[in-house]
């Protein structure tokens, strides 16, 4: 394979992130398997952000969003899924905070009562873990589950 130039990287880069959202992270990745090197990798991310082809802000909001409405996970998953795209702590912060505890509660709610159609269980205790579980797998904490429990119980 023959090494790719840095203006060959930034003409490829700019392509893809004009065909869809992209993080930092991504790009970055995307760099060091081609072999470019350090310097050159900051001149093009620079470049990227400047013209704003990519905005880990815009691509951290989207994809909560789209994690959200699509897979229908919580904010423990979606927080691991971004450390995975290298993405800025703070903003992946920022960004999850901006959603409140009631919007949690109220994607988990239809999951666990579809999912409480399906469980087989000895005992309400049974039944009530393997409700937990499933949440914890879909990455809400807690104390979402507890609430959606709270609110499916006075339904």
């Amino acid at each position: 394979m023959t090494p790719i130039t840095e203006q060959q990287a930034l003409s490829r880069l700019a392509t893809l992130c004009a065909k869809g959202e992209h993080c930092t992270g991504e790009m970055t990745d995307k760099m060091l398997r081609w072999g470019i090197a350090s310097d050159a990798r900051q001149r093009i991310i620079d470049y990227l952000t400047e013209n704003r082809y990519i905005d880990d802000h815009r691509y951290c909001e989207r994809f909560i969003n789209d994690k959200m409405q699509f897979n229908k996970w919580g904010p423990r998953k979606i927080e691991q899924a971004l450390w995975a795209k290298h993405m800025n702590e703070d903003i992946s912060r920022e960004a999850l905070c901006a959603i409140t505890d009631e919007e949690w509660t109220q994607l988990l709610m239809p999951l666990l009562k579809a999912k409480s159609r399906s469980i087989k269980a000895e005992s309400d205790y049974e039944a009530t873990m393997k409700l937990k579980n499933f949440a914890l797998s879909r990455g809400f904490t807690h104390s979402h589950i507890a609430a959606a429990l709270k609110e499916m119980a006075q339904q």
